[in-house]
């Protein structure tokens, strides 16, 4: 699609919560959180020329590397939110991004990601096709207090569950969405820290994609300041998460 005479390089996206995004409490889960901070990325995406229709005239994708959320308070069912997005950088085939979640002109998160562009070919990283230079890119305006970093993988873990890869964990690039990956530790957790909103802020490191009928093992290390759960495949760390809470 040709660029939007609506494009701007700070957009803004307003959404309601509904009763389907939203846990026994009346809270929105912390999975379709993170569905629609990446909904409006996408969003932006589309309007500035860059979105995964456009790329895929190159077999290209962006692909979520790395992901923090900061969340002060989470909205409830019938709030009307806005997220708000722009780019921080981007080069080649690497960008940062940030985003903000307000309600009622408060901001209760914080959001910063890193995406890299892929090709859904060969399956490897490349160089955005597209022109992008229309974007303004705002490097100094961070959108949460500590950026998103490598999670410390380096602790004894213990093996709490075991999963094959089903195929409603797969999303449009063919391997396992995002998301799927938070769900699958989250579902692990003590449920009361869940519902009583314990989650400070979360990181999530994408290291190796996952497929159909792959098996994978989750483990889990509990510290006195985070939880740390990560997943791998025939021993290879595929993904991380680390949770701080409150």
């Amino acid at each position: 699609m040709p660029i939007s005479s609506d494009f701007t390089s700070i957009f803004s996206k307003d959404w309601e919560i509904n009763f389907t995004q939203c846990m026994p409490n009346g809270y929105l889960k912390y999975t379709d959180l993170c569905n629609l901070l990446q909904l409006t990325a996408a969003a932006h995406s589309e309007i500035g020329g860059i979105s995964f229709s456009d790329m895929q005239e190159f077999n290209q994708a962006w692909v979520l590397s790395r992901m923090r959320v900061e969340i002060s308070e989470l909205p409830k069912w019938r709030d009307c939110v806005t997220i708000k997005t722009w780019i921080n950088t981007l080069e080649n085939s690497r960008s940062v991004r940030a985003l903000e979640m307000y309600v009622n002109g408060n901001k209760i998160v914080g959001c910063e990601t890193f995406w890299a562009v892929f090709n859904t070919e060969i399956r490897r990283p490349e160089a955005l096709a597209l022109p992008f230079e229309h974007f303004n890119l705002y490097p100094k305006s961070k959108a949460t207090l500590t950026p998103f970093s490598k999670i410390n993988l380096n602790n004894e873990t213990e093996m709490v569950f075991e999963k094959t890869v089903s195929l409603s964990d797969l999303d449009i690039v063919n391997h396992v969405n995002n998301v799927k990956y938070l769900e699958w530790c989250l579902d692990l957790m003590d449920n009361q820290l869940i519902l009583n909103q314990k989650i400070e802020s979360l990181d999530m490191n994408f290291i190796k994609e996952l497929s159909l009928k792959d098996k994978v093992v989750i483990h889990e290390n509990l510290t006195s300041e985070a939880m740390i759960f990560s997943i791998t495949k025939e021993d290879k760390t595929c993904f991380a998460l680390q949770l701080n809470l409150k």
